[in-house]
């Protein structure tokens, strides 16, 4: 009934707001971007599924991972789950265009595809040409359609890396009601933090299904060197790097203000500029233009190049190179945080004993944040304070580097969450095949 009343809402809000997303799309690329496979037209020649004989006939596993930050915490994962599980496929999802972009340079096109939206018909012929044996969510990503499709065939549903973050809390909580029909049937979870679980069992679900199994980002690590850091470290070998990652509007502008008082402090740092959303960088370039400093686009910076010039700012166009080029960091700032928008993973940088700076706003990654406040492992700042507390850093080379081996002994010491989630999936496999459940 519940589902009946949701699809109902939908399809009202889908009709009112008809001209907006035409509009949308008709203006704007990732509106248009994997439209057909939003509503369910799977590409089954790429995924191998096009013939009465794929090309590869195992039963697949389905795992879906919203954007750019589920895909880089599930990396590893899927990588133990491919040699835990041979005799099965895993292809995986993403509903954004950046996180499909990612997640096809790390996984392959042939095994990416995006999340039909949550209309019945588009998840039914999703579920057609999949057929899964088991549908995985990372984080919490849930959809009435998509979770009542997978119940329907008697399909086993885990959630991977599961969280409710502060921020979601009280929203969840209202509507408990609502999810409890839900919630209560997921066949496992596997929770970050003892919080994250008691917040899910009290949400519905069964509480003997739901584990700690811990935080999968402490886990990820970087991937092999980017073209980025070997050209940054060919290039500005003797220079120091300033690393600010996943930044947001009034972010760059902050550490555009901080920038002179850094370079008065160490004439010969550069820094690397890296927005969290694309469709931002041409804003940014703007902003770099007006801001009197040399600059330069990493996607327009090809080999041989000239030489970085101290006090050079590059800003980082690309995809999926961010990671990797905090390893080249002398000290590093993480977004998000700056702004009230939750922050982003402060263990990129830390795997690479890199100090790590953040502003206030860190309830996306709160258990993590606390973890490595809690070791003198991360420096808290506001954007008053912001210079300040990356000049320290910068000056006091020895105070910076034990706190950036502070850091990766936090991430090294919080490791194993891959290995846990992998047991627990393999076992509910198995109980499925004991108990004869049908693809």
């Amino acid at each position: 009934m519940i589902v009946f009343f949701y699809n109902l809402a939908l399809l009202a809000a889908l009709l009112l707001s008809a001209p907006w997303w035409l509009w949308r799309m008709a203006t704007t690329h990732k509106y248009r971007a994997g439209l057909l496979e939003r509503l369910g037209r799977i590409p089954r020649q790429r995924l191998g599924l096009h013939s009465a004989e794929p090309s590869d006939a195992r039963p697949v596993l389905w795992l879906h991972a919203v954007s750019v930050g589920e895909v880089l915490a599930v990396t590893r994962l899927v990588a133990e789950l491919e040699q835990a599980l041979p005799g099965y496929r895993l292809l995986i999802s993403t509903t954004t265009r950046t996180g499909q972009e990612l997640a096809r340079a790390r996984f392959g096109a042939g095994r990416v595809f995006y999340c039909p939206l949550d209309l019945p018909w588009a998840v039914r012929a999703c579920h057609r040409a999949l057929r899964p044996r088991l549908f995985l969510l990372a984080e919490t990503e849930f959809w009435p359609n998509l979770l009542t499709a997978c119940f329907r065939r008697g399909i086993p549903v885990a959630v991977v890396n599961a969280r409710i973050s502060d921020r979601s809390w009280p929203r969840y909580h209202r509507l408990r009601g609502l999810w409890r029909g839900f919630l209560e049937r997921l066949s496992c979870v596997l929770a970050q933090s003892e919080l994250d679980a008691e917040r899910l069992r009290a949400l519905g679900c069964a509480a003997p299904r739901v584990h700690v199994a811990g935080n999968l980002k402490y886990d990820v690590r970087a991937p092999q060197q980017s073209e980025a850091v070997r050209l940054l470290a060919a290039q500005g070998s003797d220079l120091r790097f300033v690393v600010a990652g996943s930044t947001l509007q009034g972010e760059e502008a902050a550490l555009l203000q901080a920038w002179p008082h850094l370079l008065a402090a160490d004439p010969r740092l550069a820094l690397v500029l890296a927005p969290r959303h694309p469709e931002r960088f041409n804003e940014v370039a703007a902003l770099l233009e007006q801001s009197g400093f040399g600059w330069r686009r990493r996607s327009q910076w090809g080999a041989p190049a000239r030489s970085l010039q101290p006090g050079e700012i590059i800003l980082l166009d690309t995809i999926g190179e961010l990671a990797s080029l905090y390893s080249l960091a002398a000290v590093a700032f993480v977004g998000g945080s700056l702004v009230p928008a939750g922050g982003h993973n402060p263990l990129e940088p830390a795997q690479f004993s890199v100090p790590v700076v953040m502003g206030p706003h860190t309830n996306n990654f709160r258990a993590i944040v606390d973890d490595l406040l809690a070791h003198d492992a991360l420096r808290s700042t506001t954007p008053e304070e912001l210079a300040g507390t990356l000049l320290a850093l910068l000056r006091d080379r020895a105070a910076a580097q034990a706190l950036g081996e502070r850091g990766r002994a936090v991430f090294d010491r919080q490791a194993g969450a891959t290995g846990r989630c992998v047991q627990a999936l393999c076992d509910l496999l198995a109980q499925g095949s004991a108990m004869g459940a049908r693809p």
